[in-house]
Order: C-alpha cells, then structure tokens, then sequence
C-alpha cells in the first residue's frame, strides 16, 4: 500500500512540494485519475492528475468531485486563502513533464496494489520475454552505462556478444568501443528511432536493432534485439512504442529505489552519529547483531573531485538487502557503508567490487575504520574519514587505507591538526635547535632526530646522516650548549619524538 507520504516523499525529487495537506498523510493510495476526453464514465480516484488544468482553484474543484484525496497541479502558483481546499495539493514544477509524472505515479500505486495482494512489483523479465514473443527475438534490456537490467528467457541463436552480456551483466568494453565507433551511443543520445547495428563477425556480433529508453529528455537506457536484418515495420513500431513502457517501469523501480535509499541513508547516519535505539535500527536494516566496520570512500574523474560519487553511492545501493552485505549512506562528498564483519580483506574485498563496477577512468579512494560494535560506530566513522584522509597525505593509487594497519599514521595527523590550530609548543628544544640552525646554518634538529629514532645508536645515526659517529657525539655535546635537551631523561625523548613527527610532513 502506498501512502500519501511516500508519495510525496518521491515526487520531491521530480519537483514537486506539497503546499497543503487537509489529510493525513498516512492515508492510502490505491486508484489514479486524470481527465480523458474519450471516457464519459465519472471520475473516481484517490490521487487527481490535473492534465491541462493550469488555475489550483478548479484543480482542486475536480479532485473534489473525483473524491482524490491528493491532485497534482503543473505549473500553477499556490493556493490563495480563498481556495478552501479538502485534497492535499501537490505543486509540480513547470519543466517535469506529465508522462514522466504519470509514470512514477501510476508505477508507485501499482506497485503498493502489486504488493499488498502479495504479487510483488512487475519483473522487467516478464517484460522482456513478452517483447521477444512479439519481436521473435531475444531481447535485452540495458541501462545508460550497458548494464543489464534484464534479457529474455528466448536464447535461441544467441551470439557470443549476448552470451557474454548476459554473464558479465554488461556489454564487453571492445563492443562498447565498437559500438562507440559506429556512431550507435550518439544515435541514442539524441533520437527516439530504432536504429540497426550491422553485424560484426571478429566481434562474435550478430545485428542488432536498437532503441533508446527515456524518460522526457533523460536516457534511462536502451532496448536491444538480436536480429540478422532490420525489423519490418510493424516489428520496428512495436519497438518503438515498448520503449515508452520500459520507460515507465524503469521511473517506477527508479522512485522505488531512491525512497529505498532515503530511508537506509537515513537510518545508517542515525548509526554513525550515535543513537539510543541502534538495536532497532540494525533491524530495520536487516544486519544482524555484531562487529562492524565502516567504509568511507570517494570517487573521482581525473582533476574533477567527486565526479563519480553519485554512480559509486548507485552502486553501493544496487540490490536488495539480502543481497548485499553492508547498508549506505551519501553524505557531504564521501559515501559510508557500514559492513558486517571483523575482516579488513573481506572490507578490502567489496570496495574492489566497487572499483570494477564503475568506468574505467573512475579513481576510488576508500578508508576503513577499526571494528566496532554498534555502540562504536560513530568512532569507527570518524577512523574512516582518518584513513581516507591519509590519501591526500600519501597518494596511493588503488591502495586502500585501514586503521588497525595505519592507526601510527592517524596519531601523527591528529597531532598535527592540534599543531595547525595553535596547540604545538612554540618554545622548547626543538625550537631552540631549529632557530640555531636556521641562524647558523647547522644540522642539529636532523642530527637529533636520527640519534633519536635509532634509539641512541651511534653508529646507525651517523649513517643516515652520512658522517663519522664522533660527529654524532660532537653535535650532541654542542645542542646541549643551546639548550637543556635532558636526553637521559626518557619523557624528555618520547616528547622530542613526538614533536619532531609532528613538525615533520613527509612522516
């Protein structure tokens, strides 16, 4: 059953916001109505589209007398006070055109009808296989990156192309190529006609007759069918006219899919920000009780930061539940995902999945925070933005950061947030010996700090710093001369050490 709270929920992504609300907005939605000309019939529906009506005031007049509980309006101003309203109105912005609105209306009330008789949302296989029975051919739904969505039970004559499409779940990369050199995605950008692929025999390609799938101007996908010749006619008609069907199927699942990611990015940052109820919402989201880790991960293309984050968060969100370990969020320019599990592979694991499933000229960078339990979730995030941080410390291209591996690295950053913020002692040892040798042109902070990180051993020292240990000894004797350095004194080394990792960028 849809409500009119989902509904409204999932209209404000195609502009449209609700201006009044004399209902409940957990009254149910079952019927859609619009004035059509052709049907004498009385109009009787719970949601009113107002095709052609462009004043609120007769809009919400007709809804009444089709006893809607909600109408939407196109590209009209909200109500004045002198419309006495008893329907919720719902103001769409002038450029979503109305098939793409009926689309999503029609598909999200069926889909609560399809789901309260326990029959389930339409399946794009069922549809596939009827286009196919129609075409004679098999056929293959796509999505705008070659993706299948869904393909026909009718494998009679399959091509190596459409075997390989349909295990890979995507176009092979050389056939996107060729396809791209034929002219055949710019074919598809910009028309609505079926076009015809000749076949290709080095390429293990049959023809193919091809036609985009869009919703007003926006390209959701395409339609391919195995044929050796162009359709007929009447076969290219039929085509054409199923595009506008999966089109529609494809807003519905689209609608039903962002609402189903609203809901879990919304309850994962309950977990990351820390909540009383974490339990509960670890059942909404269907993980089981345990250890966690946290994900965060970003994704560009070349110089342009966070161009690809919104395919990364798609696909981090593609699937079930059941079918896919961890739950997701986007927030800001980073998507979270909190994963099951204590092992850092099995994290390492599937932001590889990630990685494979976007273009190739896509770069991922990801961190990955301790293990958690519930409780410690939001501290298992603030590690994973740590990690992803060190990226841009170290780039690494490919290579993904975990804390319990890199936790010394995440300290020193920490510190040297606290030095940036004015935290850091601006007198001391290592300052005096840093203006001596800034003043005199000496080595002493380089000499104290190979003295210090060998741990006192002479003869290491001197060779990373390339000179005789007696140099060593000398520098030590001439440092305590500037300043009381107390290198007996075992705090007094660990916080020398400190500071010299903190002041030092390339540690």
């Amino acid at each position: 059953m849809v409500t009119l709270d989902r509904l409204v929920n999932v209209l404000g992504g195609y502009g449209a916001r609700l201006c009044c609300c004399p209902v409940a907005r957990e009254t149910a939605l079952r019927d859609v109505v619009m004035d059509d000309p052709a049907d004498p019939r009385e109009l009787r529906g719970d949601v009113y589209l107002a095709v052609g009506v462009d004043s609120v005031a007769e809009a919400v007049e007709r809804a009444a007398q089709a006893r809607a509980s909600v109408v939407l309006v196109r590209g009209a101003t909200p109500p004045g006070p002198e419309v006495d309203s008893q329907v919720a109105v719902l103001l769409v912005d002038p450029e979503v055109s109305w098939g793409q609105l009926a689309g999503v209306v029609y598909g999200l009330v069926l889909e609560g009808r399809e789901t309260e008789s326990g029959r389930g949302p339409t399946d794009l296989f069922a549809l596939a296989d009827s286009l196919a029975d129609a075409l004679g051919s098999a056929v293959t739904i796509e999505d705008q990156l070659s993706r299948v969505l869904a393909y026909s039970s009718r494998q009679q004559g399959a091509d190596r192309v459409r075997l390989e499409t349909i295990l890979g779940r995507r176009v092979p990369d050389q056939v996107r190529e060729l396809f791209e050199r034929r002219g055949v995605f710019a074919h598809l950008a910009v028309s609505d006609e079926p076009l015809f692929v000749e076949a290709d025999p080095e390429h293990g390609l049959t023809g193919r007759m091809v036609v985009a799938v869009r919703a007003g101007r926006e390209t959701l996908g395409s339609i391919w069918v195995e044929c050796e010749e162009p359709l007929s006619d009447v076969r290219r008609t039929v085509l054409h006219d199923s595009s506008r069907t999966v089109g529609l199927h494809l807003l519905r699942s689209r609608a039903s899919a962002d609402l189903e990611r609203q809901v879990e990015s919304d309850l994962v940052i309950r977990l990351l920000e820390g909540t009383p109820d974490a339990a509960a919402v670890l059942s909404r989201l269907g993980l089981p009780p345990g250890r966690f880790r946290v994900v965060a991960l970003q994704a560009h293309i070349a110089d342009e930061r966070h161009a690809a984050l919104l395919l990364a968060f798609e696909r981090a969100t593609t699937g079930f539940g059941w079918s896919r370990p961890g739950r997701s969020t986007l927030f800001s320019n980073t998507v979270y995902t909190v994963l099951p599990g204590e092992d850092v592979e099995t994290a390492r694991a599937w932001i590889g999945g990630i990685r494979d499933a976007l273009p190739a000229q896509v770069t991922v960078a990801a961190g990955i925070g301790a293990p958690a339990s519930t409780a410690d979730l939001p501290a298992s995030r603030r590690e994973s933005d740590e990690c992803l941080a060190l990226h841009d410390v170290r780039p690494k291209p490919g290579a993904t950061v975990a804390y319990d591996e890199s936790w010394d690295d995440i300290l020193i950053l920490r510190l040297r947030a606290a030095a940036a913020a004015g935290r850091a002692p601006a007198r001391g040892p290592i300052a005096d010996l840093a203006r001596h040798d800034a003043a005199n042109s000496t080595s002493y902070v380089a000499t104290l700090r190979a003295w210090l990180e060998t741990q006192g051993d002479l003869t290491e020292a001197a060779e990373r710093l390339g000179v005789h240990p007696n140099t060593i000894r000398y520098r030590l004797r001439k440092m305590a001369d500037v300043t009381p350095l107390r290198l007996d004194l075992p705090a007094k080394r660990l916080a020398m050490i400190i500071e010299l990792a903190v002041a030092d960028p390339q540690d």
